[in-house]
């Protein structure tokens, strides 16, 4: 998708409601002081890499939004999307080569691989967090590499429990449990009723670590301490796989190989009574023109993901952040796309359009009223607030993020669930995979 000037006058409607969003919840006169731009060189173009979308609201306004940008700025933006699972290895390519989109929003920790590779944002970001209340913490993490902004923090694909509030409800509960124990007690009731659970257990980018990651650290388990050290194989490590393999004997068959969009689809059939997952499913359902859709709608409720015995939120979410590429001829023109589509005029309409689906980085966007407007919203909003950030407890870099590429965590326990290897081998072969990448 390529935009210039005359695209613009073609998207009157499109435009008209997006104005209609900023007026009625303010941003215009909440953050309208202290603008900072870039100026564009001279005939700049941009491509931009972006994951493929999992709402059409989001789509929607982003091109939306871009296409404000082109008119207000005369820089013509060419949008490519890719699957989930193919943007990582073309990004890591597109640094190898010294070639590709000027600006890719990548995964987790991508820009820790190849940190010299890019643009510095760090004015950009500061600029942003003044402005907007601050970063959340595992932003700064996930952006910074030491004092310098290397990559400018989207948000995340929040994951919560998503379930059939009249089959957990048949099943005994009145809203499904957000503690790990309660979660498996859950998940046996409804087996039993005939509705079994299901997440994903493939190579799934978002889904797959998301859940895996947020039940490990749950037990106590991780990859590595704060000193980069592996201590994968851990007794907290394999009491979470013995927890999961419990688990996935109240799973729908099939789970060992899904990825991002099985699980929606599974959901949607009514084939599972609960799944993890972002809010996707729910606006799939809300949505739709058709009627049975529209009644599942009214059944499907959220809460948070369960925490286990540690007593806190230890989640892991999809987190996605933009990277601007050296090999660019228009760094200026990129850094000011970036901040036009981050400023609140643009950024809190598209989080409206996609009903939450991604949850904000900078604190004043928790006021966005998509997260009040429907209370089935309301569990998402934290979710960036309250993540940890792979790699947890150690230091972001090329291990951390090579080793989530290598789905190391995932594979650990699709094994012990596979009935491959027991909780204590699967957890010595994670071991062994971690220390080829960290070496202390």
């Amino acid at each position: 998708m390529k935009f210039t000037r005359r695209d613009v006058l073609q998207t009157g409607a499109g435009l008209a409601a997006g104005a209609v969003g900023s007026r009625l919840i303010g941003s215009g006169s909440a953050f309208a002081d202290d603008m900072m731009s870039f100026k564009p060189e001279k005939g700049a173009k941009l491509r931009l890499l972006r994951w493929r979308r999992f709402v059409q609201g989001d789509e929607t306004a982003w091109v939306a939004n871009t296409k404000k940008f082109t008119e207000k700025t005369g820089v013509e933006v060419e949008i490519n999307s890719e699957s989930w699972e193919d943007v990582r290895p073309k990004a890591a390519v597109a640094a190898n080569v010294g070639d590709g989109p000027d600006v890719i929003l990548g995964w987790f920790d991508d820009p820790h691989q190849y940190p010299d590779k890019l643009v510095p944002l760090t004015d950009l970001a500061e600029y942003l967090g003044k402005k907007y209340g601050g970063w959340y913490p595992v932003c700064e993490r996930y952006g910074k590499r030491g004092d310098e902004w290397i990559g400018l923090p989207l948000g995340a694909a929040g994951a919560c429990t998503v379930y059939r509030q009249s089959w957990v409800q048949d099943a005994g509960f009145e809203t499904f449990p957000t503690d790990t124990e309660g979660f498996l007690k859950c998940a046996k009731a409804l087996k039993a009723k005939g509705h079994p659970i299901g997440m994903a257990l493939g190579n799934a980018v978002g889904d797959g670590n998301s859940w895996l990651h947020t039940i490990l650290w749950g037990f106590g388990g991780k990859m590595v301490d704060d000193k980069n050290k592996v201590v994968m194989n851990s007794p907290e490590t394999i009491q979470a796989l013995e927890y999961v393999k419990e688990l996935y004997e109240t799973f729908v068959p099939g789970t060992l190989s899904w990825l991002d969009s099985n699980n929606n689809k599974a959901f949607l059939a009514g084939d599972v009574a609960a799944t993890i997952n972002g809010i996707s499913i729910y606006y799939a359902a809300k949505t739709s023109d058709d009627p049975k859709m529209k009644e599942l709608a009214k059944d499907i409720y959220h809460v948070n993901m369960p925490q286990g015995p540690v007593g806190k939120p230890t989640e892991l979410n999809l987190f996605t952040q933009a990277m601007v590429f050296k090999y660019s001829k228009y760094p200026n023109a990129a850094k000011e796309y970036l901040r036009f589509m981050w400023e609140a005029d643009q950024y809190m309409p598209w989080q409206q359009a996609a009903i939450g689906y991604i949850t904000q980085p900078l604190r004043a966007y928790e006021k966005n009223p998509v997260w009040t407007e429907d209370p089935k919203h309301t569990p998402y909003r934290d979710c960036v607030k309250n993540m940890l950030w792979n790699g947890y407890s150690g230091e972001l870099g090329y291990a951390s993020a090579a080793a989530m590429a290598d789905y190391i965590v995932v594979n650990m326990f699709a094994e012990v669930c596979a009935g491959d290897r027991s909780p204590k081998e699967a957890a010595e072969r994670a071991a062994k995979r971690s220390e080829r990448y960290y070496r202390v």
